[in-house]
């Protein structure tokens, strides 16, 4: 079993960084792919990023790429999402996910919800304009 506690979401102005983090507890996290998805209001909860259990390996929503970046450290059972630039279609929900724990190649990432198993309660993010 794994859980998920995210936070370091906030109210923020158009422009502003936030970083979220994500602690993890259970076990073979150092095994897992990890990602972040978010909700907004009204709308389906959207794949954001995933990083490969090696870290080397990262994929990333064309809305966030070049803005927000994810990293992991497995020692501290920690996964990070830095966001930058933000913008006000940023806001939503922010959910930290963990695959099951399988075998996965180290560099093997996963970017579909169905893919994960364990997730978080979320973090709000809201950026205002």
């Amino acid at each position: 079993q794994v859980q998920l506690v995210e936070s370091g979401g906030g109210l923020v102005q158009a422009g502003d960084s936030l970083t979220l983090s994500c602690a993890a507890s259970g076990r073979a996290f150092s095994n897992r792919p990890m990602g972040w998805f978010r909700q907004a209001p009204g709308k389906e909860r959207d794949f954001v990023a995933a990083i490969s259990r090696s870290s080397e390996f990262t994929s990333y929503a064309d809305s966030v790429k070049g803005r927000f970046a994810i990293s992991r450290d497995n020692a501290k059972k920690m996964v990070w999402l830095q966001m930058n630039s933000l913008k006000p279609e940023d806001t939503a929900v922010y959910f930290c996910a963990a695959t099951g724990n399988h075998y996965f190649s180290p560099n093997y990432y996963a970017i579909g919800e169905s893919q994960y198993d364990y997730w978080g309660q979320g973090t709000q993010v809201t950026v205002s304009s």
